[in-house]
């Protein structure tokens, strides 16, 4: 029987710092530049700064659903052929496309990268 996908304990490590520091951003993009009124609306008004620029493309890349699109891209592949960066992709795009409400790509992405974990692991040369 061939051994599944599993990431070892530092890969492990790694996806959890990677996933908490996508949802953490997302967090604060969501909570304090998109939702917060003086700053959406400074930075809709034209105030040239970091955080209106993060503000700006989280909006653009919002509209065109590309966290929802990039996880379930880079999640449908890690499912074909298991890897640690196309899971570790999956995982911060997924986590920005959650709180960011491209809820419905994102959660079919976090539902592949589970599926995937199930998969056997690619053949070692």
């Amino acid at each position: 029987m061939q051994a599944t996908f599993f990431p070892t304990a530092r890969q492990t490590n790694w996806l959890l710092i990677v996933a908490f520091l996508a949802i953490g951003e997302a967090l604060y993009l969501r909570y304090l530049a998109i939702e917060y009124a003086p700053v959406s609306l400074g930075c809709q008004g034209g105030l040239q700064s970091w955080l209106c620029t993060s503000f700006r493309t989280a909006i653009v890349l919002y509209n065109h659903s590309v966290f929802g699109w990039v996880a379930l891209a880079a999640a449908a592949l890690n499912l074909v052929r298991p890897s640690i960066f196309l899971m570790t992709i999956a995982l911060a795009a997924a986590g920005f496309g959650l709180v960011l409400h491209n809820t419905d790509l994102a959660g079919l992405a976090a539902a592949l990268l589970i599926v995937s974990l199930a998969r056997p692991a690619p053949a070692k040369d």
